[in-house]
């Protein structure tokens, strides 16, 4: 199969009421199914909303809990993927869930914002691994918000080939700063990595205003050419396209950035600068 229906969930979550959010997500679970959709991605701690200062001892969930149970029995023959606060023992994440069949992968935040009016890493653990999961549509990278401005994490995300690359995030305006341009900066962002490393992209971003952020939408699908398919504003929706997955290899072959990467000597210089 290399032809491949997928989507974007832009749901306005509530914030901190995960019963209200499931039933967001079921709906829209249900919506895609009736467009044929194949992989369906929500935002970036879509279960809960994205918080600033999170109440993590109510809001975290384990993955056997009822809540992201529900989700993958909605989600059945459909690769979905969710985020939510992940509790593991006494560590709490902000993850990304990628259900396919009988399976829960998780991609835990690599890169937690400490910036502007982002506070992650007083509320979360950072992940350690990035890794590509096999599903019924093909190999998954992920990659959630902040993971994507840290180029070594999109490098390396893309060195290991995946089919698709997800990126979850939770982008208001005026986050970071007043001189930056949220929604132009995520949209060099997308299309430079998309293009120069031949990854189809789905990203999915939070809409409308809440908690004092203006979250703007925005919400899109890029081919391997770093072409946008389809954009949303900054209402809910659903932003559907067509992906064929033959097309990164194709891509890849006629800008073979990651084959001539060369990581070797990359090591050699980071050990030379003293960074490794």
């Amino acid at each position: 199969m290399t032809s491949l229906t997928v989507a974007a969930a832009q749901i306005a979550c509530q914030p901190g009421d995960i019963a209200a959010n499931l039933a967001l997500h079921l709906d829209a679970i249900s919506d895609a199914r009736r467009s044929g959709v194949a992989l369906l991605v929500f935002p970036e701690l879509s279960l809960t909303d994205y918080l600033s200062r999170p109440d993590t001892t109510r809001l975290a969930r384990r993955l056997d809990d009822p809540e992201p149970l529900a989700i993958a029995q909605a989600a059945a023959e459909m690769v979905v993927s969710f985020g939510m606060i992940l509790r593991e023992g006494g560590n709490v994440f902000n993850a990304q869930v990628l259900v396919s069949g009988n399976k829960m992968h998780v991609h835990r935040k690599l890169n937690l914002p400490r910036y502007g009016n982002l506070c992650e890493t007083d509320h979360y653990l950072a992940g350690n691994t990035l890794e590509i999961f096999e599903t019924a549509t093909g190999r998954i990278s992920t990659l959630i918000c902040a993971d994507s401005w840290n180029p070594a994490l999109v490098w390396l995300a893309a060195h290991q080939a995946p089919d698709m690359l997800l990126q979850p995030i939770a982008s208001a305006r005026g986050a970071v700063g007043a001189e930056f341009d949220n929604p132009a900066g995520w949209r060099i962002n997308l299309r430079h990595s998309a293009m120069i490393y031949g990854l189809p992209t789905i990203m999915c971003n939070h809409c409308s205003t809440r908690g004092g952020l203006d979250f703007w939408g925005g919400s899109r699908i890029l081919d391997a050419f770093g072409r946008e398919l389809v954009e949303l504003d900054h209402q809910p929706g659903m932003a559907v396209a067509e992906i064929d997955t033959s097309t990164a290899r194709r891509a890849r072959a006629l800008l073979p950035t990651v084959r001539d990467a060369n990581p070797a000597l990359v090591r050699a210089l980071m050990r030379a600068g003293g960074l490794a």
